[in-house]
């Protein structure tokens, strides 16, 4: 009985062993998940842009035109549907974490169509993107179209759209992977057997390009919007689905969620006609207000650092005056000879870097072979010198011999 009872410890010890994970190691906070595009409820509760004084509905008109006016200049720059949506999520995204009172929109949606271009892989350069909202924002007003001078304002919007990029991208934590539910209503379609119903498949594209406009795509993942606009498309056309069981509930979807995106998208079908103007003097008023408070919070800044400043150096002036005091009340000796006090000199401070000692070599023991070997060098110079110089005096010698022997032979013919 003992050894049964050991043996079946053993192997449960063992089974245990085995069963048993090791604990995951966190390597750090930021975990790029695609659960990660997903906001929390309380987000959407206070939005940094509420917190600078702006209201609701101004915010969600902010919104909206600036998806729109990504989706124009996507069309206008002949980009895929597909980095069109992902610059209107990552516009959406960013507003969700900074507001649109200190950062404007019109440069945080070049930014974002920008930097989707080149996540998509069909990029486009920066000053193609700034002609088409400079064209954009002509057609809106109504003026006549006229190209954009490449002048110093330009190049100033030309970097800030480049930070604006740079901006983006820190916020999201460089997780800018997006996943779209543009393939999961065909495939979604295709399993229902109505993938050749052209107009429900188009009506269900159109509904979900406009749920980019709305925060449908920071509430929900991308499989309740497919079956969402599915959903909305079937009700519109009056076309029968699968209701015993609900189609839906095959893709782990509930019936509220999906009439909760159909509410949403069609409460953006009721909202009236976008006013950018308005706007733009809107959040202009609210940015000088924060531009105001902000310079009084950085001049009292200064004020309180030279308080601290001034309170300083009394403190050190009371201690200097202090030891002024008892120096004047000792007596004071007279200087001794350097006879006297040979042994005690004064000792060199040392540096704290090794390499910055002061070295002191006797010069009979060390010598420099770097000098030695320019004395040398300059010897042989001076030597060849000479040399050079003796030479071309014995050549000039037995020339001037050789003229005069000629002079003489040739008077001596004569």
């Amino acid at each position: 009985m003992t050894t049964s009872t050991t043996t079946t410890t053993q192997n449960q010890t063992k089974s245990n062993g085995t069963t048993a994970t090791k604990p995951q190691k966190t390597y750090g906070k930021i975990v790029l998940t695609l659960h990660n595009c997903l906001l929390p409820e309380t987000a959407f509760k206070e939005t940094p842009s509420q917190a600078d004084g702006l209201d609701i509905e101004t915010e969600i008109d902010l919104r909206v035109l600036g998806c729109e006016m990504i989706q124009t200049a996507g069309i206008l720059l002949k980009l895929p549907q597909v980095a069109m949506a992902t610059g209107q999520m990552y516009l959406q995204r960013f507003y969700y974490s900074k507001s649109f009172v200190r950062y404007p929109m019109e440069t945080t949606a070049m930014g974002s169509i920008y930097l989707a271009s080149k996540v998509e892989e069909k990029p486009c350069r920066i000053r193609d993107v700034i002609n088409v909202f400079h064209h954009i924002k002509q057609v809106r007003a109504q003026k006549t179209i006229s190209p954009l001078i490449v002048d110093q304002n330009y190049i100033e919007l030309k970097n800030q759209v480049i930070k604006a990029e740079r901006r983006i991208l820190k916020e999201l934590g460089f997780c800018v992977h997006v996943k779209h539910p543009h393939k999961l209503i065909v495939v979604y379609l295709q399993l229902l057997q109505y993938e050749k119903n052209k107009q429900l498949m188009q009506m269900a594209w159109n509904y979900m390009n406009d749920a980019l406009r709305t925060d449908v795509f920071m509430r929900f993942p991308p499989e309740t919007i497919a079956c969402a606009c599915i959903y909305l498309t079937a009700r519109k056309i009056g076309l029968p689905l699968p209701n015993n069981p609900h189609w839906f509930l095959l893709f782990k979807v509930t019936e509220e969620e999906i009439r909760d995106i159909c509410v949403r998208i069609l409460q953006l079908y009721k909202r009236p006609k976008v006013n950018p103007e308005e706007l733009e003097s809107k959040v202009d008023s609210l940015r000088k207000v924060y531009q105001a408070n902000r310079q009084m919070q950085v001049q009292k800044e200064r004020d309180a650092k030279l308080e601290e400043k001034k309170s300083e150096p009394s403190t050190s002036t009371s201690k200097e005056t202090k030891r002024d005091v008892k120096n004047d009340k000792s007596p004071k000796t007279p200087p001794l000879s350097s006879k006297y006090h040979t042994s005690h000199k004064k000792r060199e401070r040392r540096s704290r870097s090794p390499y910055d000692r002061k070295r002191e070599y006797s010069s009979k023991r060390h010598k420099s072979r770097s000098r030695e070997r320019e004395v040398d060098r300059s010897r042989e110079r001076r030597s060849d010198d000479k040399r050079s110089r003796t030479s071309s005096r014995k050549y000039d010698d037995y020339e001037r011999s050789k003229s005069s022997r000629d002079s003489r032979d040739e008077k001596r013919k004569h």
